[in-house]
Formats: C-alpha cells, sequence, structure tokens
C-alpha cells in the first residue's frame, strides 16, 4: 500500500535569471545578426534577375512574364529567413545552461537584426553581381538585379525563431526548462 501524504510542500519556483544571462544574450544577438551577411549573399545568388527591354531614354520594360520574378526575390528571402529562423530557434534551445525568456529575447531581437542586414547586403551583392558595365543600347535585352520590394519580409526569421522556441519550451515538462544539469 503506498503512503499517503495530507499536505504537499510547495515546491520553490525557479526563477529567471536576468543578470547572469544577459552577456550570453548579447553574444547570441551578435552571432544571430551576423548570420545575416551569409544569408544575404546566399539570397544574392538564388534570387533570379529580371530581363528587361531597354527602350528610348534608357526606360527598362520588362518581358513577358519576367515580373514574376518580383514575387520570388521576396519568396526566397522569406524561405531563406524562416529556415534561418527555424535553425537559430533549435541551436539557441541546445544552450541548455542559458535557458530561458533572456536568450529567447537575444535570439529573437538577433533574428531581426539579421533579417535587415541580409536585405541590405543582399541588395548590395546582387547589384554588384548584375552590374552594368557600359550604357545599354537601344532594343537590347538586360538582366537587372533582384530586388526586396517589401521590408515586410524580415520579420520572418525572428517570428520562426520565437515559435520553435516556443514550442520547445513548450514541449518541456520542467518548471527550470532543463537549465540546471543534474
Amino acid at each position: 500500500m503506498l503512503p499517503v501524504t495530507l499536505f504537499a510542500l510547495p515546491r520553490r519556483r525557479p526563477r529567471v535569471v536576468v543578470q547572469a544571462d544577459l552577456l550570453p544574450a548579447l553574444s547570441v544577438l551578435s552571432i544571430v545578426g551576423l548570420l545575416g551577411i551569409p544569408l544575404g549573399w546566399l539570397w544574392s545568388r538564388l534570387a533570379p534577375p529580371q530581363r528587361v527591354l531597354v527602350r528610348d531614354g534608357n526606360q527598362f520594360i520588362p518581358l513577358q512574364l519576367e515580373s514574376w520574378h518580383r514575387f520570388d526575390d521576396l519568396a526566397i528571402s522569406g524561405l531563406l529567413g524562416l529556415a534561418a529562423g527555424v535553425c537559430v530557434g533549435v541551436a539557441v534551445w541546445l544552450l541548455r545552461e542559458r535557458r530561458g525568456p533572456v536568450i529567447m529575447i537575444g535570439a529573437v531581437l538577433g533574428g531581426l537584426l539579421g533579417a535587415w542586414l541580409a536585405t541590405r547586403v543582399g541588395v548590395a551583392f546582387a547589384n554588384s553581381h548584375y552590374a552594368i558595365s557600359g550604357a545599354p543600347r537601344v532594343n537590347s535585352v538586360i538582366e537587372q538585379a533582384p530586388v526586396i520590394e517589401s521590408i515586410w519580409v524580415i520579420f520572418t526569421q525572428p517570428l520562426a525563431t520565437a515559435l520553435v522556441y516556443g514550442l520547445l519550451a513548450g514541449w518541456n515538462s520542467r518548471d527550470d526548462l532543463g537549465r540546471r544539469l543534474g
């Protein structure tokens, strides 16, 4: 027969450690933010250019169906940000000694910084890759560099990071998120 207890002692709830996690959170923020540079370079190589016809007065007219690449550029950027956010969320969760809201906020802010940096650096890389060396002739077809026409794409990476980290924290059954080893 199992012993019956009349009352249970309340367990002490783990507290959020802010001061000890600030420096690691800043490190996570800066490392995740710097991931925007290779992400921007990868976008500049994957995003398709738009072929345009040169008319009088340097007017550029997109060829038929080429204007769809404007969406492709945006979708590729969003999917790369989504993949980076999932990877960052899992990688930051694996920092077992530092699990908690402070590190998650650092990772989300780093994802926002990295996505913003990826859009700026990616467009610069694409402009240098598809640079026009001289004045194009009239009625010639040239390739214009891909562009990101909506700034809303920068929210995919931090949103994916927060979602993955939150799902992993919810999946964990321990009050301290498994933070304390042993």
